[in-house]
């Protein structure tokens, strides 16, 4: 599967942006899906992660109650609705695949993969 990530922007402190990622071929729907984010100088981090039928999710404690996401497999299309964003929000944000053999739950980067290009979300104070 490959991916691109979009709708980043400028956002100030408190509202809200919500991210899409865009999936080609036909196995989308089989997979379990994630969201990560990389800020300058810093390690790419899990944000949250998402069941192949959308009936399960689960988040890092720093984006819980803040983020949610969702997917439309009719539409081949992930999404990330980020809400009451803070500063330490901006990063890139990018989209990916869970590997079939690793285990839901995982937060670790590389039980990801098929990696796309990122989305920069900026929030202003």
């Amino acid at each position: 599967v490959q991916l691109q990530a979009s709708g980043g922007g400028l956002v100030q402190a408190g509202g809200s942006l919500k991210l899409s990622c865009a999936a080609s071929g036909r196995t989308f729907s089989s997979y379990h899906m994630g969201w990560f984010r990389q800020a300058p100088g810093k390690e790419r981090q899990f944000v949250g992660a998402i069941s192949w039928s959308g009936g399960r999710t689960y988040y890092a404690d720093s984006v819980k109650g803040r983020f949610t996401i969702s997917r439309d497999n009719a539409k081949n299309t992930l999404y990330l609705q980020l809400n009451s964003l803070k500063p330490e929000d901006t990063a890139v944000y990018y989209c990916a695949a869970l590997r079939p053999t690793m285990r839901w739950g995982t937060t670790l980067r590389d039980d990801f993969g098929s990696w796309g290009q990122g989305t920069q979300v900026t929030v202003s104070s």
